[in-house]
């Protein structure tokens, strides 16, 4: 199996997001995110940390041996949340490294070894071929959530199609399609009485519940949506 197309994405995700986090002072860092009850310095955190869970599915593909993301779901909050605790440097400092060791890791993986199935922290079995994509969406939609000049405007839109089919796919995984339609100028998902109409980014804000309301309309009442992950 050829390395996956996501792979050029992911690379300019981490350059967009190590900018983004370049834009804020130490002092941002410990301000609020976009994300509720998450600091900036905790997003960094979780994007860190996010790549070196990645690297083990990787590492699982490449070595045959079972590898999770995390050992448990405590394991991971508490990772996050001492890396989080660290001096703003080294914080910087951590975000570099493990995007570099991802960078490695996935240059060390053999060709077919991509089709290789691994299970993600949400339990789904996927090919390895899917991981660049799952750190791909990881960077985009944070460096957006660090609020730091960078928005769902700036995100390229084909990662940003891609993001809304991976929301509407999670939803039609788990039953959970709502009964509406997104509607994007050149193309729609989904069926339903309800048609929600917005640019790309807003529908992608929106949809993975980073948007406004206010910024897409619908032609009815807009409803509720379940959540992405």
């Amino acid at each position: 199996m050829t390395a996956p197309p996501t792979l050029a994405w992911r690379e300019k995700g981490e350059g967009v997001f190590a900018a983004a986090l370049g834009l804020l002072s130490d002092q941002d860092l410990d301000r609020p995110s976009l994300l509720p009850g998450w600091s900036r310095r905790t997003v960094a955190a979780h994007v860190a940390r996010n790549a070196d869970a990645l690297i083990n599915l990787l590492t699982w593909a490449r070595t045959g041996h079972e590898t999770p993301m995390y050992a448990t779901p405590q394991a991971r909050d508490s990772a996050i949340a001492d890396t989080a605790a660290l001096p703003a440097a080294e914080i910087r400092a951590d975000c570099r490294a493990a995007a570099q060791r991802f960078t490695v890791a996935l240059r060390e993986l053999p060709a077919a070894a991509w089709s290789t199935e691994v299970r993600t922290a949400q339990g789904r079995i996927v090919p390895a071929a899917k991981v660049p994509w799952m750190r791909c969406r990881e960077v985009w939609v944070h460096a957006a959530d660090l609020d730091a000049a960078i928005g769902f405007r700036d995100i390229p839109d084909d990662v940003l199609a891609a993001l809304v089919d991976d929301v509407t796919g999670t939803w039609h995984r788990r039953s959970q399609n709502p009964a509406l339609a997104l509607a994007t100028p050149g193309r729609t998902w989904g069926s339903g009485a309800v048609t929600v109409t917005g640019t790309l980014p807003d529908i992608a804000a929106w949809i993975t519940g980073r948007g406004d309301a206010d910024r897409v309309s619908a032609d009815g009442f807009l409803p509720s949506i379940p959540p992405w992950l």
